[in-house]
């Protein structure tokens, strides 16, 4: 008999939408399987949901704060359950990108450089401190977003209306902005799995991006590297996958400049939509989305 999966999707997140798209894609490719599928919210009915439907594994679709930066890590670990994708320690780091960024550093991983700034500071002492790092113009972002949510590309003359746009944020990253190829690259356990270009139609790989079927964003697999190049963005991914303490699956995003490839992010929970990029990476390398899932699940109930 086949397991019973308890399915995470939803929350609260700015990235609800994508959570309860990847949580039905998956759960449809399960039943059609022959699995007994239940989907929840990460709401007050948790509980009640795993201790009625008693789930072997619990699948974690949910994407952004509450989902993977360590939160509903913390609460699945109280039920003694077998739940997929890092546990709580890699998924706090992976998800706060100014911590990650000085792992990275640390390990000799090259990464954009970077401040991090906060409401409190003057706009005319951050526009100075910007020029003694780095050029104009700037990457924007949250510092615990996921999926490219609130990321601008900021000019000297916008950056302060992009700033007071993100109030909602206590802390935010300014990073340098990296021209060139964007090249993501999935790692799966202590696999590498293959990597993917992307070529967007908008200025850069942004939410919209991502996720509008509209965006028109080209997938190109194979990468055009050189076999060394792709050896090297290969090993880099499974260094960082290493050094954050990952399990499961995990997508790493570069940054391709003048020969040198820059770690943007590491992600513990990459999307599993029809628009994702992990399904994608996989399906080329002869991974079906059927056998990813439950290499992932399968992944789960064992130990580091």
């Amino acid at each position: 008999m086949k397991k019973k999966i308890l399915i995470l999707a939803g929350g609260i997140s700015k990235e609800r939408l994508i959570s309860l798209d990847t949580g039905l894609q998956v759960s449809k490719e399960l039943k059609k399987n022959g699995y007994k599928v239940k989907i929840s919210e990460p709401d007050g009915s948790l509980s009640k949901n795993i201790n009625q439907f008693k789930p072997n594994v619990i699948f974690n679709a949910l994407h952004g704060q509450f989902g993977e930066d360590g939160y509903i890590q913390t609460i699945l670990e109280g039920f003694k359950i077998p739940y997929t994708h890092s546990g709580v320690i890699a998924s706090s780091l992976a998800m706060d990108k100014a911590i990650s960024k000085k792992i990275f550093i640390q390990n000799k991983i090259n990464t954009p450089k970077y401040i991090k700034y906060s409401y409190e500071e003057n706009n005319f002492d951050l526009i100075k401190n910007i020029e003694k790092k780095f050029k104009f113009p700037v990457v924007v972002k949250p510092i615990n977003e996921g999926s490219s949510v609130n990321v601008f590309i900021c000019s000297k003359k916008s950056i302060s209306g992009i700033l007071n746009s993100l109030k909602v944020y206590k802390e935010i990253m300014i990073e340098e902005f990296i021209g060139g190829r964007e090249i993501q690259v999935a790692i799966m356990g202590n696999k590498k799995l293959g990597a993917i270009e992307l070529k967007p139609k908008r200025k850069f790989y942004d939410y919209k991006a991502k996720y509008s079927a509209n965006a028109k964003t080209e997938h190109i697999i194979p990468v055009d590297l050189p076999k060394n190049k792709l050896n090297e963005i290969m090993n880099i991914s499974l260094k960082a996958h290493k050094i954050i303490g990952c399990k499961g699956v995990t997508r790493s995003d570069f940054k391709f400049y003048k020969n040198k490839f820059y770690l943007l992010e590491i992600n513990t929970q990459p999307g599993m939509t029809k628009l994702s990029l992990v399904p994608e990476i996989a399906k080329y390398n002869g991974i079906s989305f059927i056998k990813l899932i439950e290499w992932i699940l399968k992944d789960a109930t064992t130990k580091k």
